[in-house]
């Protein structure tokens, strides 16, 4: 069935090869971004593959631009099947240390980011009886990995609200899923990995986590092949609550539901390299 799709985050990485997957399968697109050279590049890939899009350049943060937004695409579609909260940005930094003032902002826009977009088009879903609100989580959303405690809070809190909002609106025909990477080979993590001070007591472990994600991201799965992953819960005329990008989200998944916390906390910090 084809559909009309907005996508948040769309101008680079993921968002942007859903966008132009879903092009070339025959949906709609409409999305945003702050990125304005993004957006512009992709009206062009957009304009040439053909069928309708709407792209312009907002930030997540400005609720008064979604509202217009959002008018502006019903306006011109009718109706929204699908929306893709894939807007967020990265926090990495030993906790005690951590600036709470962009801890704020990452917050703001991870969370109230995705709350935002699934709000302004709720409405007209609810009305129709029929659509799908799909977030963009993490593995982190369910397993905290150590220095990346903010960044662990946005994707728990997404997790919780998406998980609480399904049982509001699965009575009005809308349905809700996760998306939840590990890792995908793009540069997020270099943007955010930055080594603690010469004094700091936590410097030597971040630097082996850094490391140890370097080599990490060398295999991890690539922006097309997680966009086609998630093309396809798109598409899926029902799916699945949680959904995985990779083998090791669905790995460590596996093993939070069974083994002991200390078993558990073991194999991370081994396999992280970090172990005091």
């Amino acid at each position: 069935m084809i559909q009309n799709v907005v996508i948040t985050g769309v101008a680079d990485g993921m968002g942007r090869h859903v966008a132009q997957m879903l092009a070339a399968a025959g949906h709609s697109v409409a999305g945003f971004d702050v990125d304005s050279q993004g957006i512009a590049s992709l009206k062009n890939e957009l304009g040439k593959i053909g069928g309708d899009h709407l792209l312009e350049t907002i930030d997540i943060v400005d609720r008064p631009a979604i509202t217009r937004f959002r008018d502006k695409v019903l306006s011109k579609f009718g109706h929204v099947d699908t929306v893709l909260s894939n807007v967020g940005i990265g926090f990495f930094s030993p906790f005690e240390e951590a600036n709470l003032e962009k801890a704020l902002k990452c917050l703001e826009i991870n969370v109230i980011g995705a709350a935002a977009i699934f709000q302004a088009f709720l409405t007209s879903m609810r009305e129709r009886r029929k659509g799908k609100l799909i977030a963009m989580s993490s593995l982190v959303g369910r397993i905290p990995f150590p220095f990346e405690s903010i960044y662990s809070a946005s994707k728990f809190a997404i997790t919780g609200m998406v998980l609480s909002l399904k049982y509001e609106v699965e009575p009005f025909g809308i349905q809700i899923a996760l998306i939840e990477p590990a890792q995908v080979s793009t540069t997020f993590a270099a943007k955010i990995h930055v080594l603690p001070p010469e004094n700091s007591v936590y410097r030597d472990r971040v630097r082996r986590f850094i490391e140890r994600d370097d080599e990490l991201i060398k295999t991890a799965p690539t922006p097309p092949v997680a966009a086609r992953k998630i093309v396809k819960v798109i598409e899926a005329k029902k799916p699945p609550l949680f959904n995985q990008i990779d083998f090791m989200s669905s790995f460590f998944l596996w093993l939070n539901q069974f083994l002991p916390r200390a078993m558990r906390d073991t194999i991370l910090v081994n396999h992280m390299r970090i172990k005091v």
